[in-house]
């Protein structure tokens, strides 16, 4: 069901930023334009503002940005597809905004003198880039690793939602979504690598 409401999600977010995507192409923008440029403004946002605990503003910027990941993609469809550069690009600042939003995050929880806070913002920001390795892995192997409870989309809401909760008074609540998705993507890596020993099995 995550994954059909998160495909149909695409879809509809696809078709509404069509008119800019195609505003951009007449520019002479190019789909890796906007994704770097994109990455960079989730950088600003997590560094910038969310290191300093003004996480309202990192998430409204953080938001904004990340909205990139469909023009870009929404761009390439429209000049006939994706390049194996532009795949390579896209996947490669994904896991540079990630890391800069936990390891903000991880700083921010630092200063605040919360040493567990912060051992979980680093345990998110290096299992959820173990996430994306097993899978990028795998393909690269010519086997299927779509799977698994915790992936990007998911993690990133998760802590969304922490800081969120986070503004309104309830402080306890980023550690506690940070906790929550490190266990997730621990299983998420767990079931990666159970998905994939079964396909390797199979094909032995």
């Amino acid at each position: 069901m995550a994954k059909i409401f998160r495909v149909d999600a695409r879809t509809a977010l696809g078709s509404a930023v069509e008119p800019i995507a195609r505003a951009l192409l007449r520019l002479g923008i190019t789909p890796n334009t906007v994704t770097v440029a994109g990455t960079i403004g989730v950088l600003i946002g997590s560094i910038g503002f969310a290191a300093r605990g003004q996480f309202l503003i990192a998430l409204v910027v953080i938001v904004v940005f990340a909205l990139t990941d469909f023009l870009d993609g929404t761009m390439a469809r429209m000049k006939g597809g994706s390049t194996r550069f532009g795949a390579f690009l896209d996947s490669s600042m994904d896991r540079v905004a990630d890391a800069g939003i936990f390891a903000s995050v991880a700083y921010y929880l630092a200063t605040q003198d919360d040493r567990w806070g912060m051992v979980a913002a680093l345990l998110c920001l290096t299992v959820g880039q173990l996430v994306s390795y097993v899978k990028a892995r795998a393909e690269g192997l010519g086997m299927t690793c779509n799977v698994g409870i915790a992936e990007r989309p998911e993690r990133l809401i998760t802590v969304g939602v922490g800081g969120l909760l986070h503004i309104i008074g309830l402080e306890w609540a980023l550690v506690a979504a940070l906790w929550v998705l490190a266990v997730l993507s621990v299983i998420t890596v767990g079931q990666r690598i159970a998905h994939v020993y079964k396909q390797a099995q199979t094909k032995a």
